[in-house]
């Protein structure tokens, strides 16, 4: 039987995380598997993976073939550095105690490399940070500046607004007085028209006087 260690995938539309199997060639790529050898989610940066290193090696000593991407994984990992160490420790190149020490360094270094990776990635997302805040501050001292901006040209409109208030108002009594003077010969003249009418009245007298006459 032909075995595959390959990934098997997992999860929601758009968010697949994968198992990492050793199953028979000839099952579906989803269907059953002999063994789960650990776990790879492509969806963290950088990628998490969770693996047995030591079965995905005794797979790898039974003659099972990785799969493109399963082989990048396990390369990663270290499970091809180990399987190939203890090649060399079954023919005699090296003792198990320098295979493990060979091991141990190479996961050091590689470790190191991933931390170095993870420490770039946090001062990356920290200057990211920092400019985004630094964009939004600068955007919120341009809004105050615009409303401090459109208060003082409110509180000029209102202080002229004012001024236009007070000018009429002092204006009113000018004119009220003007139409006073205008109007006060017209009330003089009055007594003038009665004086003139005035010996009419007296005239009744004479007309009594024929009367009188008259009758004797």
């Amino acid at each position: 039987m032909s075995v595959k260690i390959r990934l098997q995938r997992h999860g929601k539309k758009g968010k697949p995380f994968y198992w990492i199997v050793a199953a028979d060639a000839r099952s579906k790529r989803d269907g059953r598997f002999l063994e789960k050898l650990g776990i790879y989610n492509p969806n963290t940066n950088p990628a998490t993976i969770d693996l047995n290193l030591d079965q995905a090696v005794q797979w790898l000593h039974n003659g099972a073939q990785p799969t493109d991407t399963a082989r990048a994984i396990l390369s990663y990992k270290g499970a091809l550095m180990k399987h190939h160490l203890d090649g060399g420790v079954r023919k005699g190149a090296l003792t198990q105690e320098q295979a493990d020490a060979k091991l141990a360094k190479w996961l050091e270094e590689k470790a190191g490399k991933v931390d170095s990776k993870k420490e770039g990635l946090s001062k990356a997302q920290e200057a990211a940070k920092a400019k985004a805040l630094k964009a939004e501050k600068a955007a919120n001292e341009k809004r105050a500046a615009a409303a401090v901006e459109a208060a003082k040209v409110e509180e000029v409109a209102d202080v002229a607004e004012e001024v236009a208030v007070e000018t009429a108002v002092e204006e009113t009594p000018e004119v009220v007085a003007e139409v006073a003077v205008e109007e006060t010969p017209a009330a003089e003249e009055a007594p003038e028209v009665v004086a003139e009418e005035a010996p009419a009245v007296e005239e009744a007298p004479a007309a009594e006087e024929a009367s009188e006459e008259t009758e004797a």
